[in-house]
């Protein structure tokens, strides 16, 4: 079974496991031909905080297509990921929340070909099941006096909040700032918050422990959610294959199902 890894990585390398290729040859430039039988792969992948569920269902899928691959997740805010590749974090695939995210990656020489888009993501306000602060609106939510939690301004989420308070014409002036968007919506589930700006997704992963406020101006604010293999990948084959696996039919189904929208 696959494993999380911490949110913040050793940046030192890790020494080299023994390689081998995917169900079907995909990576088979990775290993001696008389290893493939017996090596195994380990695939790392570093993936924004909102995709966790999904990815974990994708990640047993293209487990199952694949005998002989592990993919284990380092999952965070977008932000502290990417300074992690950027800084030599040893990887396979990245995939943000952001396309100006995945841009630094590209513009620090780490990532491998072009980036592709695969799903989209809008906000949502969310309240205690309760709505103590009886909020009704995103101005409700900015007025005085009431607990707004929302994502940092340098997290991808926090910019698509920028974005929805330009776009509603107001002031958002948040008492926590988060590093990730399960960080806001943990305040609000605790009762920490009286209201929260979390992904669409996240809203309806959190179920019954939040009750949801549309934003009129929510599509104001999409995010575009790109993936690539990284350059120094370790396993670029199984890498290449991942990406394939999440842009195509069955990936494409789960993001489907768990809220995310078509890029």
């Amino acid at each position: 079974m696959r494993a999380r890894l911490p949110a913040l990585l050793v940046l030192a390398a890790a020494s080299a496991p023994v390689m081998t290729g995917c169900a079907g040859g995909s990576a088979a430039q990775d290993v001696p031909a008389q290893d493939t039988a017996t090596a195994d792969v380990t695939l790392t992948v570093f993936t924004a905080a909102s995709l966790s569920d999904a990815f974990e269902q994708i990640g047993e899928d293209f487990e199952a297509e694949h005998p002989g691959v592990t993919v284990r997740f380092n999952v965070a805010g977008s932000s502290d990921l990417v300074q992690q590749v950027i800084a030599g974090a040893p990887a396979d695939v990245f995939a943000p929340a952001d396309v100006p995210t995945m841009d630094r990656a590209v513009g620090a020489g780490a990532v491998s070909g072009t980036p592709r888009p695969f799903a989209t993501n809008v906000l949502t306000l969310v309240t205690p099941p309760d709505n103590p602060a009886g909020i009704a609106s995103l101005a409700d939510a900015a007025a005085e006096g009431v607990n707004l939690v929302a994502c940092a301004p340098q997290v991808p989420c926090g910019q698509a909040t920028a974005a929805l308070a330009r776009a509603s014409g107001l002031a958002l002036d948040p008492v926590s700032e988060e590093s990730s968007v399960t960080d806001v919506l943990g305040k609000v589930t605790s009762g920490e918050a009286d209201a929260g700006l979390v992904y669409v997704t996240d809203a309806a992963r959190a179920g019954d422990a939040v009750r949801t406020v549309d934003l009129e101006h929510a599509r104001s604010a999409v995010n575009t959610y790109p993936i690539a293999a990284l350059a120094e990948a370790e396993h670029p084959g199984p890498a290449d294959a991942f990406v394939e696996h999440v842009l195509g039919a069955q990936g494409q189904e789960v993001l489907g199902h768990a809220g995310f929208g078509h890029p």
